[in-house]
């Protein structure tokens, strides 16, 4: 039984392998399950025993290098009692120097961000990735609103707004540095511009 399940992992495994591969060549649109499993060297059913259709698989490819919503709510929890933007800010540089140091991560994002194509055939996965997207932002938001950071926001911001503003900078950043990466140096630019971000939304920011 420990074997077989081993054996399972490593054939799941290698079909999300693949599909990482094929999906940043050939963009997700034009990559079917056919091209993943052949490429895996198994077989279609085995590919339909791991995963439902094309969405969860992409959705699973997404769900290893991305944190639950779970666990980045907990990391701005815990710094709550010290100071949570500290802890956002510091969420945000780590990502970005997280997807610029690891391989995969860097292949995964590119693909979203630049070989996705979302067709009806990944409206599933579609509809859970805007969730993600979502939650992220209601994060920011909630601890934009928590009274010790919204008296520190400069006049007009309001907490969504500050909230959607960092959202749409921390994507263009990966966005344009996935697709050149002589624009800038995530981990040395990286919390610069952050910076920057940060101190455009809060008035005391250094």
């Amino acid at each position: 039984m420990r074997r077989t399940k081993e054996q399972a992992e490593l054939t799941r495994g290698a079909i999300l392998a693949s599909a990482e591969v094929l999906f940043l060549e050939r963009g997700v649109a034009h990559t079917s399950l056919e091209h993943i499993a052949k490429h895996a060297g198994v077989t279609r059913g085995a590919v339909y025993w791991h995963f439902q259709n094309k969405a969860h698989l992409f959705h699973e490819m997404l769900s290893q290098v991305r944190l639950p919503p779970e666990e980045l709510a907990r990391h701005v929890q815990e710094s709550a009692a010290a100071d949570a933007l500290q802890a956002l800010r510091e969420l945000c540089v780590e990502g970005i120097a997280g997807i610029a140091s690891d391989e995969q991560k860097r292949r995964i994002f590119t693909v979203l961000l630049h070989r996705c194509e979302f067709t009806e055939e990944l409206r599933e996965a579609e509809e859970r990735h805007e969730a993600f997207i979502n939650q992220f932002i209601a994060l920011c938001e909630a601890t934009f609103a928590q009274p010790s950071a919204k008296s520190r926001l400069r006049p007009g911001i309001t907490p969504r707004l500050a909230a959607r503003t960092l959202h749409a900078l921390v994507v263009g950043m990966l966005s344009d540095w996935l697709r050149d990466n002589s624009l800038f140096d995530p981990l040395h630019d990286g919390p610069v511009m952050i910076d920057g971000l940060f101190s455009g939304l809060i008035s005391d920011w250094s």
